[in-house]
């Protein structure tokens, strides 16, 4: 696999950390998740619980090995040192400033091991006046303008309901991982890589940004409708919504005649997009006033048949069983030993001769602490005096 060979020593928890070790987990790298004895990754009791399997920890933790490891004490920390001479990365998502009071700051890593990784997410930056405060998803929506984008027009701002600050750095964090392997393996040795969620975000929001850049007139909130594009959104059917997206002039004509609305074209207001941007209302009444006489699947065969993007709106169980979807094997079934078989959602990225699979389950609390001191050089006494002292 692309990253075979590549191990990677995983200090983080929750969302944004595991997300991208799984990431680099599913591309092949060996993740040694490091956990807390007796308590591991607070994720494991988070969401739904099958049999006493938190599901939402299995599908951010799988192929990764779990290690139990005190590393507030001088012994756990010794053998953290010695785990990280043998590392390609190190990945965590702590407060600025955790880690130097672990005694792991940068230049102590550069010391352990001056070829390492050292991956840092954090919710503000590594530095600067916002740096040291706890940062959470919810927070990083408000603080990074993303809920006072999201939401309806005559209504107060709204929160994503995906993680979605977690899971962009979480994204990023890998992306910068693999770019910084490739360097390294190119004779560029050791790196930094530092996301923080709110830059994350904030880097996503394309026309949004750039035309607040350009004009510095605050965006509005649209709801369903396109912030610059006109007609787009959702409309209503005889039997439910279909979402249409003209997203340009000949894709606009290509409605106008699916849908009978050729006159449209003789009408003044709807001459350009910025008009019928103006009278936005008008022409959605226009189309809703067609598309309410046909069912849904009418209008999804009619408009892509017309070269016009349309689709239905899914709630999670139809989406689960889309035909489109499972041919896409974004549905997976997992042997999860002790539990059966789970299921979690595919492989996002598709290789064609080096394919993501999950090579190994979520682990258990400590299922590898053994098998990974033992490979670094503990023998079995130190262990079960290690042991013994609670540090594994």
């Amino acid at each position: 696999m692309p990253l075979s060979g590549t191990v990677v020593v995983d200090l983080s928890r929750i969302i944004a950390g595991p997300f991208c070790t799984a990431l680099l987990g599913d591309m092949g790298a060996e993740i040694i998740k490091i956990e807390t004895p007796g308590k591991g990754d607070p994720l494991r009791k988070q969401g739904a619980m099958v049999d006493g399997l938190s599901w939402y920890y299995a599908l951010f933790n799988r192929n990764k090995k779990s290690v139990c490891l005190n590393t507030r004490d001088d012994q756990g920390k010794a053998v953290l040192a010695r785990l990280l001479e043998q590392a390609d990365v190190v990945v965590e998502n702590f407060r600025p400033g955790v880690m130097e009071k672990m005694g792991f700051g940068p230049d102590r890593l550069k010391e352990i091991n001056p070829d390492l990784i050292q991956a840092s997410v954090t919710g503000f930056g590594c530095d600067g006046p916002y740096s040291k405060r706890p940062a959470f998803d919810f927070i990083a929506q408000a603080m990074s303008g993303l809920m006072s984008l999201n939401g309806e027009p005559e209504g107060g701002p709204v929160r994503d309901p995906l993680p979605i600050t977690d899971l962009i750095s979480g994204l990023y964090a890998a992306f910068g991982v693999a770019c910084s392997l490739v360097g390294k393996r190119k004779g560029g040795g050791g790196e930094k890589v530092q996301v923080a969620m709110v830059d994350g975000i904030i880097s996503f929001f394309a026309y949004m940004s750039a035309n607040y850049l350009a004009t510095g007139q605050l965006p509005q909130r649209t709801g369903n409708d396109h912030p610059i594009v006109s007609p787009y959104g959702v409309f209503r059917t005889s039997d439910g919504e279909v979402a249409l997206a003209p997203s340009n002039d000949g894709v606009y004509q290509k409605l106008l005649s699916a849908l009978g609305l050729e006159r449209l074209n003789d009408d003044p207001r709807f001459a350009t997009n910025d008009l019928r941007m103006t009278h936005r209302s008008e022409i959605n009444a226009f189309i809703e006033e067609v598309t309410k006489t046909e069912t849904k699947a009418h209008w999804v065969k009619v408009l892509n048949e017309h070269g016009v993007p349309c689709g239905v709106i899914q709630n999670l169980e139809e989406v689960f069983n889309d035909p489109q979807v499972l041919h896409q094997q974004m549905v997976m079934d997992v042997e999860q030993p002790g539990y059966g078989t789970i299921k979690m959602t595919g492989f996002p990225v598709k290789l064609e001769n080096r394919p993501c699979k999950v090579h190994t389950p979520a682990p258990e609390l400590g299922q590898h602490t053994q098998e990974i001191l033992t490979r670094i050089g503990l023998s079995p006494k130190e262990m079960a005096a290690l042991r013994e002292n609670g540090i594994i």
